[in-house]
């Protein structure tokens, strides 16, 4: 039986099945992420977070199920249509390596703005959504005439989610945003996703794929918990990490020191 999507949902999957070959990757998967609400998806490696984030981008088809973005069933887009989807910048995408959306060889600025300029945004408008997305980010604008590797790693990150930010999007899907990096640079990144979904509210919503269930507990509104492709706990951050209530949670919130929910300000 199929389910509606809320009113207010950015993303909704429903019974959302994922098979490469004969192995099942993604069994069953229900997940809803409303407008500006921040998702975490942790699990261990193999648990099936990247495909899921994969899913949602439609650059893996599933085997069963819908996938409802924005209002729209996108499960069966294909060729033009499914890139015309993806231009449309309703979705954008961070992944774990910074390298991989910004060009080597091109100056930050220029990198942060490509999208634009493809979607033909007057140079005006694009400069001041670039400071914009800057500033949600905590980069420094005199950083981004420099290469890619003039940056610091976690300067690199932030760099690619200002990338994502100028187009607008209503959803961002980040892939172990912060595994790559030190702990100096993933506290920096962590914060400055804490300061952005505090300062879109509404306008932006965000599915956190990652291991390190520290970070999502720092920055998320719910936890959903994912193990050999199955979700097996869903739930507000607080209550997951308080009183998990599946034994697999409670032994990755176990193998992490000390974790910080997020504030109290936060539903």
């Amino acid at each position: 039986m199929t389910s509606q999507p809320a009113v207010d949902s950015v993303l909704h999957l429903d019974s959302i099945s994922v098979d490469f070959g004969q192995v099942r990757v993604l069994d069953d998967i229900s997940l809803t992420v409303r407008r500006g609400e921040v998702v975490g998806v942790v699990g261990e490696s193999g648990s099936g977070k990247t495909t899921l984030a994969r899913t949602v981008l439609r650059a893996v088809a599933p085997a069963e199920g819908r996938v409802n973005v924005a209002g729209r069933d996108v499960t069966k887009l294909r060729g033009g249509a499914l890139r015309a989807w993806r231009r449309s910048g309703a979705v954008q995408y961070v992944f774990q390596d910074p390298l991989r959306s910004l060009d080597p060889g091109v100056a930050v600025a220029d990198s942060i703005v490509e999208g634009l300029r493809i979607a033909k945004v007057p140079p005006a408008d694009a400069a001041r959504r670039r400071a914009a997305a800057l500033e949600a980010v905590g980069l420094d604008e005199d950083l981004i005439a420099r290469l890619p590797s003039g940056l610091s790693g976690g300067q690199r990150q932030r760099a690619a989610i200002a990338r994502a930010l100028v187009v607008e999007p209503q959803l961002l899907v980040l892939d172990e945003p912060v595994s790559a990096l030190d702990a100096a640079s993933r506290d920096r990144v962590v914060q400055a996703l804490i300061a952005l979904r505090d300062q879109r509210g509404s306008d932006l919503a965000m599915l956190v794929i990652s291991h390190d269930i520290g970070s999502l507990a720092a920055m998320s509104d719910r936890l959903v918990v994912l193990n050999r492709g199955r979700i097996v706990e869903d739930g507000p951050t607080r209550r997951v990490v308080a009183q998990p209530e599946h034994p697999y949670t409670r032994r990755l919130i176990d193998s992490v020191p000390l974790i910080h929910t997020p504030s109290a300000n936060r539903p």
